[in-house]
């Protein structure tokens, strides 16, 4: 495993010991790693780039053929929020809208499936929320990731383990696996 950050200070955070890491830019598109990767993991990423074809075709680059990329994205451009837009969410994601994006930029979508149905009442509400409560940015991030009382934490993970994943219809996340064409 090798580990890529743009950030350097987010870079140092890392709890990653064993594996190397570096901090580069995608778009350099450096020769010597090259068709270097057979698989890409993308988790929290995508849904911040403006320009989606133009870093994928990046992510191309340094794949195998036919490399794989592992996505996660928020889901449903009807749940963003004023939470997603202080994260620095652009947008999110339907499979149909992910399939799109992947084709444009020469992947093709093998697997799909969406999850955190029990959390879309929870994201709801934290949109309506946030649309009539003023708030700092730094309050709508840490409440955003808290979530308030143990009992409630738990009554949420039970919720998860019920889940039934993979399905195609409705979830707060999107995961993907795209495969270069």
């Amino acid at each position: 495993m090798t580990g890529f950050e743009l950030n350097d200070v987010a870079l140092k955070q890392n709890l990653s010991r064993i594996s190397p890491l570096y901090c580069y830019d995608i778009h350099e598109r450096a020769l010597d790693i090259q068709g270097l990767f057979d698989m890409i993991v993308l988790f929290d990423v995508l849904e911040h780039i403006d320009d989606e074809k133009r870093f994928l075709e990046s992510i191309k680059h340094h794949m195998t053929k036919p490399g794989r990329l592992l996505v996660n994205v928020p889901a449903h451009q009807f749940l963003y929020s004023t939470y997603d837009r202080t994260v620095g969410h652009v947008r999110r994601y339907s499979s149909e809208y992910l399939k799109s994006v992947a084709e444009t930029a020469g992947f093709r979508v093998t697997s799909f499936t969406y999850w955190g149905v029990p959390l879309i009442p929870l994201l709801i509400l934290r949109k309506a929320l946030l649309a009539i409560r003023r708030r700092s940015e730094e309050e709508i991030v840490s409440s955003g990731f808290d979530p308030g009382q143990k009992a409630l934490n738990s009554a949420l993970m039970l919720l998860a383990r019920c889940e039934v994943v993979p399905q195609k219809l409705v979830g707060t996340s999107l995961m993907a696996v795209l495969e270069r064409t």
